[in-house]
């Protein structure tokens, strides 16, 4: 009984492996971004305008 020739398998495994690894690497990426980085730098953001808004209603100023 004769084996048939394997071709192709090794091109189809890697570009299946660069594929997975690209979309789970942007699926991770924009988790981070939007899960992680995003309300971080709001909290932080909305710190310090609140700090700005305390310092310039202690001066008499009023906050734009």
């Amino acid at each position: 009984m004769a084996i048939k020739p394997i071709t192709g398998m090794l091109r189809r495994s890697v570009v299946l492996d660069v594929s997975v690894g690209l979309g789970l690497g942007l699926t991770s990426g924009y988790a981070w971004w939007y899960g992680y980085h995003v309300p971080a730098v709001r909290h932080r953001d909305a710190f310090y305008q609140r700090l700005e808004d305390e310092r310039a209603r202690s001066l008499g100023q009023s906050s734009s």
